[in-house]
């Protein structure tokens, strides 16, 4: 792996300019703000744009445009040995790949190495590593790719960072640029009253908790503890040492009495990541929120000002990024919304829902997943999400929980196999995958998938 890293390093220190392709979720704008910074250091003149995929048009022009070197970030894998890409180029990616291309000189890959890029890896986590073999100064650079890393879900599996991601991390504190601690892991720690963290709580449900704001003010009121200090909501990061173990103590107690088991109420706990240079109860403190503000940026076509929030900008982009933010976070509750009423439709191997336009392309995966975490919905089967992408693409978004994953289901190869059966692309990771097929062949696509997904399951 290093010897790669040392040949790719070398090999970026040639041009004078390099023009970076990135993907367009907090992951990729990390990792993409990671390679801007190391080019800026490096004196090299640089350009940088965000996409959604990488398909033939894109390749035509970029063929087209004869830069000295393209650097993709969090993709490109699927394209190392594409006889029509003309163009030099190097690969950071964290995305399944064909294990084949392992000796293609400029393609870095975890997946290359016997490393599961789902978890033990992010693409920022990969273009990190290049930055760092480039010049070890670049490890003040570790916060980023501990945002991308969570903002992947990176930590979900066993409720911390490992692998590869760990060793980042570790660098990242020696650095001083980041701390983790045990703590909650609900969403929202630094910026939300107490109560709406467990009102949205999803990872685990809290049953009778989860989407009942009332409940939610009752349980803190039976323990006692205030909702506000004056006129200001308390957040979990202003409560005191016993009031955290009140509430953690309170919430065990009631997901072992509602017949949760040992391994999910243990998920109440893991290690949470915190940039120690940004401000302490703000969406740019701990990592998860501030892979939320991001992918409220780029995923509505607002790539530079999450790029300029990377890379340190705190006046206008940080104005307009906590903007789209609040958008954002409507979005998604009027997704949920739109997604159950509709209906979640449940096969023998799957379960979808179809949005049409009701719900964006860019954020139709986040719902699924989110989805799949709600007490309403099954958590035994994989959920796939329809949106409409253009007039005649659709965007199909795959997610499964750990469980089905350590039963073997890859939805990677799953999605990647259904998509190509109807003259779709798609891939990703074994937990969460996509694809754009034609529209009107999501029947088709579906019954495909049905039928990897028992095969991997029930051989």
């Amino acid at each position: 792996m290093q010897k790669r890293l040392s040949s790719l390093a070398e090999y970026l220190k040639k041009p004078d300019a390099v023009h970076v392709v990135t993907h367009i979720d907090a992951d990729g704008l990390t990792a993409g703000a990671i390679a801007v910074k190391t080019l800026q250091r490096m004196n090299t003149s640089y350009s940088i744009e965000f996409v959604k995929q990488l398909d033939h048009f894109l390749i035509d022009r970029l063929n087209n445009e004869q830069h000295e070197l393209v650097w993709f970030t969090d993709l490109g894998s699927s394209i190392v040995e594409d006889a029509a890409v003309t163009f030099p180029f190097i690969v950071t990616d964290h995305h399944a790949c064909n294990p084949q291309t392992q000796n293609t000189p400029y393609h870095f890959n975890p997946h290359l190495f016997q490393l599961d890029g789902s978890w033990e890896l992010s693409g920022s986590g990969g273009t990190y590593l290049l930055s760092t073999t480039i010049d070890t100064k670049n490890q003040d650079l570790a916060g980023l790719a501990m945002i991308g890393a969570c903002g992947d879900l990176q930590d979900r599996k066993h409720r911390k960072l490992m692998s590869k991601n760990r060793e980042i991390l570790h660098q990242g504190i020696n650095a001083g640029v980041v701390q983790a601690k045990m703590d909650i892991q609900f969403f929202g720690r630094e910026t939300r009253p107490v109560y709406k963290m467990l009102q949205y709580a999803n990872d685990p449900v809290i049953p009778g908790i989860t989407g009942r704001e009332s409940s939610a003010r009752a349980f803190l009121d039976d323990l006692k503890i205030p909702l506000k200090n004056g006129d200001q909501w308390r957040h979990w990061i202003h409560y005191s040492a016993s009031e955290r173990q009140k509430v953690i103590s309170a919430l065990v107690k009631l997901l072992l009495s509602k017949g949760f088991g040992y391994e999910l109420t243990s998920r109440l706990i893991g290690e949470v990541y915190e940039l120690s240079t940004e401000t302490i109860a703000t969406e740019l403190h701990d990592a998860k929120e501030f892979a939320t503000l991001l992918n409220s940026t780029a995923r509505y076509g607002e790539y530079e000002v999450g790029l300029h929030v990377c890379l340190g900008d705190r006046g206008k982009y940080l104005k307009k990024a906590r903007s789209l933010l609040r958008g954002h976070r409507h979005n998604l509750v009027e997704g949920m919304q739109l997604a159950k009423e509709e209906g979640i439709i449940q096969m023998d191997y799957v379960q979808y829902f179809h949005a049409g336009t009701g719900i964006r392309d860019t954020i139709v995966g986040i719902i699924a997943n989110m989805l799949l975490n709600d007490e309403e919905t099954r958590n035994d089967l994989p959920l796939v999400g329809f949106a409409q992408k253009t007039q005649g693409q659709i965007k199909a978004s795959a997610r499964a929980t750990q469980f089905l994953v350590s039963k073997g289901l890859d939805l990677s190869v799953v999605i990647r196999e259904a998509a190509e059966s109807v003259d779709g692309v798609g891939g990703g990771h074994n937990i969460a995958a996509g694809a754009t097929i034609p529209a009107g062949k999501e029947e088709a696509f579906l019954e495909k998938f049905e039928e990897k997904v028992k095969g991997q399951l029930s051989p």
